[in-house]
This record gives structure tokens, sequence and C-alpha cells, in this order.
């Protein structure tokens, strides 16, 4: 095919060029049938250019700067004096140096009243999920001390409450239990859970300092929907253990190995501990649908865990003498967090352990605490630095395991507290923090008949949250594909194990991703009457095709993963094209438009397709076209030599213009 004489053979832009139909679009009288449109007026046929010339520096360069910095954390520096440039740098790795010099008493008012608040479900919490990661009660609440102060300096979000949450002490329980347990070497459980913590700390700081936090996204939302249901539903079914008062259960953290243990053990059920057990259960879960209900009453579920302690204590206080069924915490020492950096753990046997524990569970850690920072900050319309945050969690982490702490990140239910409570800076979980020191050195030997019941029914509460049945039910109607990732990974913490179901829920969002890449979408497209618009036959019913004409949409960059298959499915629409010109007895096919307006990236795969596409069609006398290729990809056709063998002729910037501009040439040739 020969295009219009006016369409040089030359890929760069000079200069542009204007058209006449705008300037005499006054002086032409439009004439309106009232039975026939008019059709539109001819398309001007526009160049299709090449990029600006860029040195192979300046390339790698801005496609670093993309992947790396896409939010340009240092354009406040430009334009800046010496002395600025240090205070915002200062400002950068210190957030605290940002809001310090505008606080006020107004905003200490606001954040004491949530910091008190979120610290009489911290004291609580701190203790429970100590105990579900199999720690002594002690480090819970040494984690909600040490942690939330170094986020205060380092954190950008000013709602995130600090502390352990649930599914990153259930992963390292669980872990740590396959290779060592607590009580029969208690030592080298300890080091290794600091060990883990500090891993997981390196891990979280050395993603936030590289700004590799897309790292995480692998975990997608519908994945970790169905990992947290399942982690929820078995963590609720271990509290059976303090709920019944059964002395030996299984440590096994799968459905059928719990359920057995439970019914194998009748004998050892307690009913002193069943009735006050679930009595405070129901107690604390209508506590947290009041809340749920009327969110101006969130002080209701924030103090429930707290009050249920204090009840509970006192009653099992008052009938000591009694209360042979029911188990409680005993000691806790008081003082503040011994140091632990003489107890990281780097031996060579349980190193690999150590490792791929804190990894799991900073992963895991992340994920809640940035995504729970995001959520509250948009809710009051600022901004927080995902990768600063990621910083901040590691270095709060890494500075926990060397002072007795676990793995600890922004907990939903504590954040969710503090931004009802009124919080305005990170100054609450300073407050939170002086609470817990207070409780450290003055209040722990009034937990010494905290009774175990009363920790497993707040973690039951806790946790009961996580099962998100409307999410999945979302998930089903939206994305098919999604739901079955989310049910494959419910299922595989349920009766497989808890690190196997997160392995499981990592694989299948990956094999999302590749089932994405290598089977991109295609649609065959058709104009919409009167109109240069061309839009899906399928989707929209007054779409007509164009005769001699098929229009292919690419919906995806064409890399080696794909290449093979698109070259085959373009194949098979022009032979089921071809069917049905012959079926319906139409003009036969001369041309194949490609509109990769979505081909945001080509590699040497799929240029050598592109090349291989346009020979076959070539050998049956069928013209390929390519519409609005982005610059990238017009930048690699013309490296590879390809745009050579192609022409402007074969090159049009939309679909109209081409087939506008080939139908012309074809009335033209005698």
């Amino acid at each position: 095919m020969v295009g219009n004489s006016n369409r040089v053979e030359d890929f760069s832009c000079h200069e542009n060029t204007t058209t006449n139909a705008t300037a005499n679009a006054n002086e032409t009288a439009i004439k309106v049938s009232i039975d026939v449109a008019m059709p539109p007026p001819p398309l001007e046929v526009h160049r299709v250019c090449l990029p600006p010339k860029k040195t192979t520096l300046q390339k790698l360069k801005h496609r670093l700067s993309e992947i790396f910095f896409p939010d340009d954390p240092l354009y406040r520096f430009k334009n800046q004096t010496p002395g600025r440039k240090f205070l915002l740098a200062l400002q950068f790795l210190f957030p605290i140096f940002q809001w310090a010099p505008e606080y006020n008493l107004k905003l200490f008012r606001s954040d004491i009243v949530s910091g008190l608040t979120i610290a009489s479900l911290a004291i609580p919490q701190g203790i429970s999920y100590a105990k579900l990661a199999n720690l002594p009660p002690i480090i819970g609440l040494y984690s909600s001390f040490v942690p939330p102060l170094v986020y205060s300096v380092l954190g950008s979000s000013r709602h995130l409450g600090v502390g352990p949450v649930s599914i990153a002490s259930l992963v390292m329980g669980s872990m740590l239990s396959e290779s060592v347990s607590y009580t029969e070497d208690p030592i080298l459980y300890l080091k290794l859970a600091f060990t883990a913590t500090f891993f997981a700390g390196l891990f979280q700081a050395s993603l936030g300092i590289l700004r590799l936090g897309f790292v995480i996204d692998f975990m997608s939302k519908a994945t970790l929907l169905g990992f947290m249901a399942g982690a929820a539903v078995i963590v609720s079914l271990q509290q059976l253990k303090g709920l019944l008062g059964i002395v030996h259960f299984t440590g096994k953290m799968q459905f059928v190995p719990v359920m057995t243990s439970v019914f194998n053990h009748t004998n050892e059920w307690s009913w002193q501990t069943i009735v006050m057990g679930f009595s405070f259960l129901v107690f604390l879960l209508t506590a947290r649908h009041i809340s749920m209900r009327k969110p101006k009453l969130f002080w209701v579920s924030a103090a429930a865990p707290l009050t249920s302690v204090i009840l509970s204590t006192l009653l099992v206080f008052c009938i000591k003498s009694k209360a042979h069924g029911i188990s409680f915490i005993g000691h806790l020492p008081k003082g503040l967090n011994p140091p632990s950096a003489n107890m990281l753990y780097f031996s060579a046997s349980h190193l690999a352990l150590a490792i791929k524990t804190g990894i799991i569970t900073g992963i895991l850690a992340l994920t809640e605490g940035v995504a729970v920072g995001r959520t509250f900050a948009a809710l009051k319309n600022y901004q927080v630095d995902g990768n600063k945050e990621m910083m901040a969690i590691g270095l709060m982490n890494m500075a926990g395991s060397c002072t007795s702490c676990y793995v600890t990140t922004g907990s939903f239910s504590r954040s969710a507290v503090n931004y009802n409570a009124g919080a305005q800076t990170a100054v609450s979980n300073i407050v939170m923090a002086a609470a817990v020191l207070v409780t450290l050195l003055f209040l722990m030997p009034l937990f010494y008949y905290t009774p175990n019941v009363i920790l497993g029914a707040i973690i039951i509460t806790a946790v009961i949250g996580l099962i998100d049945y409307q999410g999945a039910y979302r998930l089903w109607k939206v994305d098919k594909l999604d739901f079955v990732a989310c049910l494959c990974s419910f299922f595989g913490v349920l009766f497989i194990s808890v690190p196997l179901g997160l392995a499981i829920a990592v694989c299948i969002s990956i094999f999302k991703i590749l089932l994405h890449v290598t089977r991109p979408n295609t649609v065959v497209l058709g104009n919409i009457p009167g109109t240069g618009i061309y839009q899906s036959l399928s989707r929209y019913t007054e779409t007509l095709r164009v005769p001699s004409f098929l229009i292919l949409a690419i919906e995806s960059p064409i890399y080696f993963a794909n290449s093979t298959y698109l070259q085959e499915r373009i194949l098979r629409w022009i032979r089921e094209e071809e069917e049905w010109i012959s079926a319906a007895n139409g003009s036969l096919l001369k041309c194949v438009i490609l509109d990769m307006t979505a081909v945001t990236a080509i590699d040497t795969s799929g240029i050598e397709t592109v090349g291989e596409l346009r020979k076959m069609m070539a050998k049956r006398s069928i013209e390929l076209v390519l519409a609005n290729p982005v610059a990238s990809v017009m930048e690699k056709l013309h490296q590879s030599k390809t745009l050579e063998s192609f022409g402007l002729s074969s090159l049009y910037l939309t679909v109209a213009e081409a087939v506008e501009d080939i139908s012309s040439t074809w009335k033209a040739q005698p």
C-alpha cells in the first residue's frame, strides 16, 4: 500500500502542521437531512513521530527514576539555600521536626486523651498477643513501650497506633514452634524470636532505603483477605484451650488437629472457665458491635478489654481459694525492658529459620502498617510516604529486637481507636508508651490473678474482625479468579499450615500476574456510525464492522512471555474474520489494523512477532497497519529497523485516520 502523497518517509517531527478545516469551519454551510445525517468531514492524516532523542544515560536515569522515585522525594530541595536544605533533610529523615515546632497545648489535650484511650486497649492486647506468639506475656508489654517511642520520631503517620498485631504474632509463633518449643527450651525460643524481629526490621528498613516497597504489592488484597480470615479462624479455635480450660492441648495450627484435641480432652473441660470465658466473650463482642453501629461510642470497645481484665482479675482474686478450674497468669516481673542485644542468635543451625520467620512476619507487618497508615491519612487529607514508613517500622523493630520486643507495626484496631479518640500527632503514641511505662514500673503485681481465659476472649474479639465475608462476596461478584485465590488462601491456612497458607497466597498472586501477562486481552473493534470512534464489537451493539478491515486492539505490553500467544491469537482472529466474511458474502479482508494504544512497552521478542506478522500478512495479500504506537514502542521499532519495513504509510495516529486514508487510497487505485 502507498499512503497519501503528502506523507513523507520521515519519522522525526520538526514542526506542527495546521489544519485548514478549522479555519474554514465558519465558511462552510452544513446541510442537515431529516432522515440521514451527513457523514463527518474527512480526517486529516497526522504524522506519527518518534520521541525526542535521549542518550543512553538519560534513558537509564529516567527509567530508574520512574521505578524507584515515582513521587520525586527530592523536589523540595530544588532552588534552596544550604541551610534550608539541611533543615528540609532533617525534617525528611525525622518527621517529628515537621510538626513539633507548631505543637501546642490544644493539640496535646487531644493527644493525651487518645493516648490514654489506646493504652487501655494496648495493655491487654500486648499481653494477649504475646501468648499468641508463644512468648511470655511481659514481652507483649515491652513491645508496647519502646517501638511506639521510636515510631513517634521516625514515622510520618499522625494516627498509626503502634504495637504487636495478631497476624504477625500468630505467624511468628507457628513458624518458630515447628522447630523449637518454648516450654522445652524457653531461652532458645526467646533468642530466635528476637533474632527474627531483628531480621524483620532489617528487611523492612532495606525495602524503604532502597525504595523497593513494590515488593509487598505481590500480596494481593484477595489473597490477603483469605489468609487473614483463615488465620483468624485458626487463632479463634486455638483459644478454645483457654475458654474450655484444657491443659493438654495440641501445638499444631491446623483445623483438624485443633478440633481433634478439643474433643479428645473433654474430661479436662472446666465449667467455671467455660462460664467465665463465654460470659466475657459475649460482653466483648457486644461492646464491639455497639462501637461498629455507632462510631461515636468507639470508647466502648476500646475500654472493654481493660474492663474485662480488671473485672475478671478481681473475681478470681475474690474466689481464689475456690477457683481450682481457672488458671491465671501468675507473676510478671516489674521494670523496664531489659536489653536483649546479647540474645540475638546467629548460629548456623537456626539462622535460616530466624531469617525466614523475620522476612515473612516483616512483610505481613509492613502490609498492615502501611495500609492502615494510608487509610487514616486519606481520611484526614494528608500524605504518608510508604518508603519512609518502611524505614520507620524497620528501625523500630531493629531497636525493639535489642530491647526485648518482638515484631510490631501499626495495628488497625489501635489506629482506629486513636483516630476516633481525636489524635492529632504521633504524641498519642508517646502518651500510650508512658502509660505502659507506669504499668511496667508499678502495676505488674495487679495482673497476677488475671485469668488466661480472658486473654483468649480478647484475642477472639480482636481477630474476628479479620473475617471479612462481605469482602469475599464482593470478590465473587466482581472477579471470580480473585475469589478462587481468596478461597485457596483461606483453606490453605485452615487445613495445611499458616506459613504454607501464606506461601499459597503469594503463589496465587504471582500466578494471577503471570496469567494476565501471558494471556493478554485482544478485542475486535468496529465503528460507531457517523463518528470516528472505534469500540469493541462485543461491548457496543451499535458498532459496525468496517468492510475489508479487521481492527484489533491489544490491551497489554508485548513481551517474550506473551508474544507467541498474541501471534497465534491474531492469526485466529483473522481466520474467524475470513470465515465470517465467507458466510456473510462480505468484502474480502484486505487490511488488519493493530490498535496499539494500550501497548505500553515492547521487547525484542515482541518486535520479532510484529515483523513476522507483517511478512505472513504480506504473503496473503493482507496489509498490516499499526495505529497509535506509544513513544517507547515507536523508539524500539525504529532502533530495530522494523519501521523501515513498515514505513510511514503503515503508521497512523488513530484508527479512524488509518481507515480513512487506506480507504481513499483503495478508491484512487484504478
